[in-house]
């Protein structure tokens, strides 16, 4: 096992990887790879919040709402009762390795088809709170202001994994292979935006995210 350096900065409590698949890729769903996935997208786009409305010709409207990652609920009890209900971190953690599954396998970086619970190839964790210890009850109210740094760069970032997951999917088209580096930068993009949802969306950490796409 690696031994951290002194100089080494502590590791992050939001912890994200894709196991690297070595080995050839299946070309075709690759090639498909926005049609094949939206079953699994209607999935999520059914547990991971919105709210949707229609009307009938008498007039009468109904509507369906979906869940979604819970900020307002977890930050009111931060700030109020200095607690963390575990059911609600729970869900938060499922639901956001969930999207990380369906997010993996749309850039291309596995093709088995995204699971609604095994955790296959992406590996997405953090650790409950002890609310009272480790989070400033104050914090929560301004982690979204002091995050906006983070926003800008995860901008600009995402427009690279963009072009590294178009261009790995002409790579897997012709070779079967996804390029190491391309994997590695986009794998890096996910984990940065994933430390960056657990510090002020999920808030379960008061580390200041790190500006690297390195574990």
């Amino acid at each position: 096992m690696q031994q951290l350096q002194p100089t080494d900065p502590p590791p992050y409590p939001v912890t994200f990887s894709v196991d690297y698949p070595d080995r050839q890729l299946d070309r075709v769903t690759t090639f498909f790879r926005l049609i094949v996935a939206i079953p699994i997208l209607i999935v999520l786009g059914s547990v991971a919040g919105g709210t949707w409305q229609w009307s009938y010709d008498d007039g009468e409207a109904a509507a369906a709402g979906a869940g979604g990652l819970l900020f307002f609920g977890p930050l009111l009890l931060i700030v109020v009762r200095r607690k963390y209900p575990r059911w609600w971190f729970d869900w938060n953690l499922e639901l956001q390795r969930f999207a990380n599954r369906v997010g993996c396998y749309l850039a291309l970086m596995n093709d088995r088809y995204p699971s609604t619970d095994d955790h296959q190839t992406v590996h997405l964790d953090y650790r409950y709170p002890d609310v009272p210890t480790e989070l400033n009850r104050w914090l929560p109210l301004v982690k979204w202001l002091l995050a906006v740094p983070h926003y800008v760069v995860l901008f600009f970032l995402h427009l690279g994994a963009i072009v590294a997951v178009v261009v790995a999917w002409f790579a897997v088209l012709f070779t079967g292979r996804y390029p190491r580096g391309l994997f590695d930068y986009v794998e890096g993009v996910i984990r940065w935006q994933n430390r960056v949802t657990g510090y002020a969306v999920t808030l379960v950490t008061d580390r200041y995210p790190p500006f690297r796409l390195s574990a």
